[in-house]
């Protein structure tokens, strides 16, 4: 099973999101977490390749199970694991072999293109306290079939 991190960065009421090119989904930035890794190191890791800043305040905000399927049938399953920064230091990359780069104001989360799980996580990154579980279902194209979502708070 893939493990997957990302970093959502918020400052001045804006995060900064990656555009992707292949749907124009909007995403925060991370990716695939390397043999060894901490969760956190990853995401850290792989926000810091994407945009070439260093988040600040770094705190984990959800653990999700995301399942593709066809039919009734899993062709693919991974862990995502959300984060999110108060903050960053540096100048953001405009655009990468990623996507393109830019800051949004906090409510287009809502509105924005992106995958509906990812904005689950990331409004619930973005707005609430405590740690958000899920499983995700989807089709193949990403169309998304069921959310099963739970939150704690210490």
């Amino acid at each position: 099973m893939q493990r997957i991190a990302n970093l959502l960065a918020v400052q001045d009421q804006q995060v900064l999101l990656l555009q992707k090119p292949r749907r124009g989904w909007y995403v925060a930035p991370g990716g695939k977490m390397e043999s060894g890794e901490s969760i956190y190191e990853a995401a850290i890791r792989e926000f810091q390749e994407e945009t070439d800043v260093v988040p600040k305040h770094v705190h984990l905000k959800g653990v999700y199970t995301m399942v593709i399927k066809r039919g009734e049938q899993v062709v693919d399953e991974w862990m995502l694991y959300t984060f999110i920064a108060h903050g960053i230091e540096g100048t953001p990359f405009e655009e990468t072999r990623e996507g393109i780069l830019g800051w949004h104001p906090l409510e287009s989360l809502k509105t924005l293109p992106m995958a509906e799980g990812d904005r689950t996580n990331l409004l619930f990154a973005a707005h609430k306290k405590g740690i958000q579980y899920g499983t995700f279902e989807y089709t193949e194209d990403f169309e998304l079939l069921s959310e099963q979502i739970q939150s704690s708070i210490e």
